[in-house]
């Protein structure tokens, strides 16, 4: 697609709440290949589990005209998710494709690293930078245990050194939960802090219903950071952005950072500009949503671009979304959530 194709008009819109449409988290498959305890425990997606299939996937021609539309009405960064998103193939093919978008000033992948090694290469020649890696422990015994698969972390650890070295800027994601991996807190600081790479701590969260979550399981910012400052001295840095998700600390002797995600103890949906566009084509407003609009449905019958356009600013200027203001244990259970591996983490 050569630059600037099919370039629209902007238009800037905002919810209820004055929040701008800033951030497309565009989710490309259901699947992955791990088995997190904390998004796709294998006791629900077992092998006999029902992803969705192919033909019920958006193509990237459809990916691409729906990103087209968002960025017309003010997102500028996108993030590719799942899912795995590697698990999706010709990848780059999308991710050029998205670069060629006039608007796009930021586009990033979340992965949990394992196909890393064999991709690295052509999404950095298609124009990726960015790369969001999940790890949640340096202990093999701790981290195989997490991602269902008994996987070790020294892959990912290879491949985080090498999506490095090709000129990747590469943060690590850590979720922490209580009586499962909070005494890996220090051991992952200390090495992210040696090799200068971002390592942001999040909260257990209660996306979907499959996780088994409890406000009793959640290791707060709070907590971590008092665990940190009995070794390290962190001073707190301005945010970059309007919303920015992670609260960003600095170590006074080094210029790596650290960065705490607080979806349950300090929310921030108060600056949220996060939509969310499921890998069949439900545009959500919230990653803790019970229902979304189906967009694949109106793309497939013949709507043409204003058409989309209309639905996709109705639905963010009536958002009113705020879960995480409103979380209390009782209503996390009670309440009907779409699974994290399906709508994007």
């Amino acid at each position: 697609m050569p630059k600037g194709e099919g370039r629209m008009n902007t238009t800037s819109i905002q919810d209820q709440l004055k929040r701008p449409i800033r951030d497309l988290r565009l989710s490309l498959t259901d699947r992955c290949n791990f088995r997190c305890s904390y998004c796709m425990p294998k006791e629900i997606f077992g092998e006999d589990y029902a992803f969705l299939p192919a033909r019920e996937l958006l193509s990237f021609a459809e990916i691409l005209r729906l990103t087209r539309l968002f960025v017309s009405l003010g997102v500028v960064k996108i993030r590719l998710t799942g899912g795995e998103p590697l698990l999706r193939k010709d990848l780059p093919e999308l991710v050029a494709g998205i670069r060629s978008l006039n608007g796009v000033e930021d586009i990033g992948l979340t992965t949990n690293g394992v196909l890393l090694g064999q991709q690295a290469k052509g999404l950095y020649a298609a124009g990726l930078r960015r790369l969001n890696i999940s790890l949640d422990a340096l202990h093999p015994e701790i981290f195989g245990t997490m991602n269902g698969r008994g996987l070790k972390p020294s892959l990912i650890l290879k491949h985080i050194d090498q999506a490095r070295e090709m000129g990747y800027e590469i943060k690590v994601n850590m979720v922490v939960q209580k009586g499962v991996n909070e005494s890996e807190i220090l051991p992952m600081a200390a090495y992210f802090k040696e090799r200068k790479i971002t390592l942001r701590f999040i909260e257990f969260m209660d996306a979907g219903n499959d996780n088994g979550w409890s406000l009793a399981k959640v290791v707060t910012k709070k907590e971590i950071l008092q665990s940190l400052r009995e070794v390290y001295e962190l001073e707190a840095l301005e945010q970059d952005f309007y919303g920015e998700v992670a609260q960003r600390y600095r170590y006074k002797d080094s210029d790596a950072e650290i960065g705490f995600i607080t979806s349950v103890s300090e929310s921030f949906c108060s600056s949220c500009t996060r939509a969310r566009l499921s890998s069949d084509g439900k545009f959500y407003t919230c990653l803790f949503a019970s229902g979304g609009t189906d967009l694949r449905s109106l793309l497939r019958s013949g709507a043409d671009d204003s058409s989309l356009l209309n639905v996709i600013k109705d639905v963010w200027e009536k958002r009113t979304d705020r879960y995480s203001d409103e979380r209390q244990e009782h209503t996390a259970a009670g309440r009907k959530k779409i699974s994290m591996s399906y709508i994007g983490g």
